[in-house]
């Protein structure tokens, strides 16, 4: 902040000596304005032919022609995109309105630059999060407010902006285009499209950065957002607004799973949004390709800042995608995102934070990492049926090492989450595909957001596999199990084969009742190990093909009876018979 009794200078730019009176003016002004010791003096400026610019330490007045020229052009540039045939009428209504004005620009200078970080005095009235201009057009972001000056992460090349170059700010804050043509796009985290399909016309603007809804904005969530995957379906449903964390080792499925939950929302009315944090462009290319040849990029967007990108552009990508997933949320739309993933958020950040000689803390993040992820997450939810009704339901992503739940970042998103996913490297390498550990994982909002037929039908799925992992790792040194030790070993495998599936394959809530109902009526019990595999999957094939009495009968709003049970279990009987397991 600039001293009370720190002298100040103005300097008025003319082309000529301004008359006895005019000089008085401005000096009045002046003074009025900053103070009795603040003292004008004249600067003549032959490149100024019309008008005048009056600087006052980092405020500037500019009533020259090129002042007024940028005036009409940030009034132009407020002109919705549109049809070609609607500019028109729109340019005449906003010239009529245009007025230009005098007002102060603050004016800053770089002190030094680097790294996608840029230091700027002066600005003493700039705000965090505010955007701010280099004069070579690059914009920047306020980060860090200090005592005498200003640190402003960069989205753009570093090089372009060099020391004493002027900035000025623009008194807004960093946003994101919004609107019904990025379904099916793929755009970077300004929103501007890298996949080639040309222009984007956008709806609206709107910051990144947005409170999320108060508790009387919301509503509890209790309906599903099934994913196809019968492990969390069953055992760990997620509902719409919750905030379910997909975590493990890499290379363990967690993208699989987002993509698989992602795919199940076909033909359902959820628009997807999914966040690449610091991916491979290959890997994201390949995941767009995937979710366009399976028709899923109708209802998708995808926002992508790939490794290559800046720490400050990674750093806003999540906030960006969130911003486009309340555009819907707030039209009483429901949307489901996926943020892959955070560990590269706060790396992004935490690289951001040591450039801004902030003071590090455990494991180098600054202090307020936690702040970072939860003003994040905590914009999911399910919104009243007073503002609409939409919802936003969020799938983090974090990457652990050697399975390491206790660390720093994991620690943090679990304690803000409704929950997580956890995918064990061992159950991975076994075969067992997804590799969900039912121990460690957990839905915090547990079976209000599962459909009742969904809940009849899992029984006591989650008790009967923890008692076989139990029993499993007991009995692997045993030659001699008795016989009941045997059965139950036997039935918790079969269990287990029941829960893998294959990727892209979503099953249908019809289709994982029927194998639940199944499973746990032994039907699978005395199948030899090798082909567990082909029984369940032939199975499914089997009831979509031949049961056209099961849909009519079971009702997601209503659980199953025992004769809907007893029908299940008698067509799993036939089709064994007639397949010879």
């Amino acid at each position: 902040m600039r001293s009370n009794s720190e002298k100040i200078t103005a300097r008025l730019f003319c082309q000529s000596v301004p008359s006895a009176e005019h000089f008085e003016r401005f000096a009045s002004f002046v003074k009025r304005k900053y103070g009795e010791e603040t003292e004008l003096e004249f600067v003549a400026e032959p490149t100024l032919k019309n008008g005048f610019r009056l600087e006052v330490g980092e405020n500037i007045y500019d009533w020259s022609k090129e002042g007024l020229l940028s005036q009409l052009e940030a009034c132009l540039d407020g002109i919705p995109r549109t049809e070609a045939s609607d500019v028109v009428p729109l340019l005449k209504s906003a010239l009529k309105g245009w007025t230009p004005s005098v007002f102060a620009e603050e004016i800053g200078e770089v002190v030094s630059v680097g790294d996608g970080i840029a230091i700027v005095s002066g600005l003493y009235g700039a705000q965090y999060g505010e955007i701010l201009l280099f004069e070579t057009g690059i914009r920047g972001m306020v980060q860090q407010l200090d005592r005498d000056r200003i640190g402003c992460i960069l989205f753009g090349d570093c090089d372009l902006v060099s020391q004493g170059s002027t900035v000025k700010r623009t008194g807004k804050t960093a946003g994101m285009p919004v609107g019904e043509a990025f379904i099916g796009r793929v755009v970077d985290a300004l929103g501007s499209p890298v996949d080639g399909k040309g222009e984007i016309v956008a709806d609206g603007y709107l910051p990144i950065e947005h409170p999320a809804p108060s508790i009387i904005d919301r509503q509890s969530v209790n309906e599903p957002m099934e994913t196809g995957i019968l492990t969390i379906d069953a055992m760990f449903p997620i509902g719409k607004g919750q905030r379910e964390l997909i975590i493990g080792d890499r290379q363990t499925g967690k993208t699989s799973i987002a993509v698989d939950a992602i795919l199940n929302q076909k033909d359902k009315d959820v628009i997807c949004i999914y966040v690449a944090i610091g991916q491979k462009i290959s890997s994201v290319s390949q995941l767009v390709e995937e979710l366009r040849a399976r028709g899923a990029m109708e209802y998708t967007a995808v926002v992508n800042c790939g490794a290559g990108e800046s720490a400050s552009l990674q750093y806003i990508a999540p906030y960006a995608g969130c911003t486009l997933a309340e555009y819907f949320m707030n039209k009483g739309r429901d949307v489901l995102i996926v943020y892959d993933d955070l560990s590269k958020h706060a790396v992004a950040y935490r690289a951001l934070s040591l450039l801004l000689e902030r003071s590090p803390g455990r494991e180098a993040y600054p202090g307020d990492v936690f702040y970072l992820h939860s003003r994040l997450l905590e914009r999911a939810g399910h919104l009243s049926d007073r503002l609409g009704g939409g919802s936003m339901t969020a799938l983090p992503i974090v990457e652990t090492q050697a399975s390491d739940v206790s660390a720093y970042i994991p620690t943090n998103i679990i304690s803000i989450t409704d929950g997580q996913i956890f995918l064990e490297n061992d159950l991975f390498f076994s075969g067992q595909r997804p590799a969900v550990n039912v121990g460690l994982s957990v839905s915090r909002v547990g079976s209000a957001a599962q459909s009742k037929m969904l809940k009849s039908a899992v029984g006591t799925l989650r008790l009967d596999l923890s008692q076989y992992r139990e029993m499993e790792v007991f009995t692997q040194f045993s030659s001699d199990l008795d016989e009941s030790t045997k059965n139950k070993l036997t039935y918790g495998k079969g269990l287990m084969y029941l829960l893998r599936q294959a990727r892209f394959e979503p099953l249908s809530a019809l289709e994982q009742t029927a194998l639940l109902v199944m499973a746990l009526g032994r039907v699978m019990q005395d199948i030899p190990t090798e082909s567990l595999e082909s029984f369940k999957n032939g199975f499914v094939d089997y009831v979509r093909r031949t049961a056209p009495e099961l849909p009519p009968l079971i009702n997601k709003g209503k659980a199953l009876d025992r004769e809907v049970k007893e029908l299940i279990i008698a067509i799993a009987e036939e089709y064994r018979q007639k397949a010879g397991f």
